[in-house]
């Protein structure tokens, strides 16, 4: 008997969705036990792949650390062990750009078993489809009603800084320009917005991360939208919150269309200290596979990787719609920097945010900030 242990994160989309999977494909390979085990949304984001690499055989991971695991090796590369026919099925399939994020210099440190990026949510109970804003500025005059709530923790105000840089055309961590990490005029106007949708908003909105705010979203009896947030496509299943949220696409920002979220989602990796390569290898094709994908992890509560299943009719009658209904977003998000040393500048410049939008340092300043510590992170890759 092979026994296998994989790490992933603490939220039903997480972790039932691969246990539901991995339940199933132990069953059709009786001699390849597999369990996982999970950790905290936070850690996820931020915990060194190279301590859990020594652990595990399987990480859930995030695309950011396609960098490192490219430089250091201790990740399989997928790209050197999975059939091509394979390989090319994931890369066609891919929702946005979630099968190139993993691929850094050509190492492809995982494959994409969960897609996601910021989409819309509202009340359908509490607001019709035809009330929804469809702009930026129709986002603020809902929020001036008391009416709008959003995630505002550090790492998804910097989320919704690249975001909204990025749709506004400015040039982000533009090589040419290695000491600033916007230009200045993309940069300020940005910041002035999101201090101006914070100063709208309540003040709970600077604790809830994506989770939070779709329980809060769910449960509230005065909220009735979010702008945009991590998808999570458990809560638009009946059963799973008190009153389920309606998902959509994302608004205009400015004249740059519809606003450029950042894309996230997950990805499936293989140690390279693994002792089981040939049966981790296996449930790779497994997992991902376009049948797997959009049946048995999709109705185990996952958002699949896959496009098959953003495209399936009862993946989407079971979701009222999510995935039809948000992959223009999905399609449209923006990839994170992943060079080796982008996640110290992930990690801190967030918190500088948070400062900002809440009445802290001014715009031009906090710009200042936010070039200074882009500088530290290269200098630290």
């Amino acid at each position: 008997m092979a026994t296998l242990r994989g790490i992933t994160w603490n939220h039903s989309r997480g972790l039932t969705s691969i246990v539901g999977v991995t339940q199933r494909f132990s069953e059709l390979n009786p001699g390849t036990d597999i369990v996982w085990e999970k950790r905290s949304l936070s850690e996820f984001e931020s915990k060194p792949i190279e301590e859990l690499a020594r652990s595990y055989d399987f990480l859930i991971i995030d695309h950011p650390w396609a960098g490192f695991a490219a430089k250091h090796n201790v990740l399989l590369n997928l790209a050197e062990h999975l059939p091509a026919d394979f390989m090319a099925d994931q890369r066609a399939n891919s929702v946005g750009k979630s099968f190139m994020s993993y691929n850094f210099d050509g190492f492809q440190s995982a494959l994409p078993i969960d897609a996601a990026s910021p989409i819309a949510l509202s009340r359908p109970d509490k607001i019709a489809a035809n009330e929804l804003p469809r702009t930026f500025d129709e986002v603020l005059e809902l929020a001036a009603t008391g009416k709008v709530l959003y995630a505002a923790t550090p790492t998804y105000l910097l989320m919704d800084f690249y975001g909204m840089c990025a749709t506004a055309g400015g040039a982000l961590f533009n090589e040419a320009d290695p000491d600033h990490v916007v230009d200045a005029k993309t940069g300020l106007m940005v910041l002035e917005d999101m201090r101006h949708l914070a100063s709208l908003c309540p003040e709970q909105v600077f604790s809830l991360n994506p989770i939070g705010l779709a329980e809060e979203l769910c449960a509230s009896d005065t909220a009735v939208y979010c702008p945009w947030v991590y998808g999570y496509v458990n809560y638009s299943r009946r059963g799973y919150a008190a009153h389920p949220v309606k998902a959509t696409n994302v608004v205009t920002y400015h004249d740059g269309g519809i606003l450029q979220g950042v894309l996230g989602g997950t990805g499936l990796a293989i140690s390279a200290g693994t002792q089981h390569a040939d049966e981790a290898l296996a449930f790779v094709q497994y997992a991902l596979s376009p049948e797997v994908q959009r049946t048995l992890y999709t109705d185990c509560g996952g958002q699949p990787g896959h496009r098959a299943a953003w495209l399936d009719e009862e993946c989407n009658r079971t979701t009222l719609g999510f995935f039809a209904d948000t992959l223009d977003s999905l399609d449209a998000a923006y990839l994170r920097p992943r060079y080796s040393g982008y996640l110290y500048f992930q990690d801190n410049a967030g918190p500088i945010l948070h400062e900002f939008v809440q009445g802290g340092q001014a715009a031009k300043e906090t710009l200042a900030k936010l070039d200074e510590l882009y500088v530290a992170s290269r200098a630290k890759a």
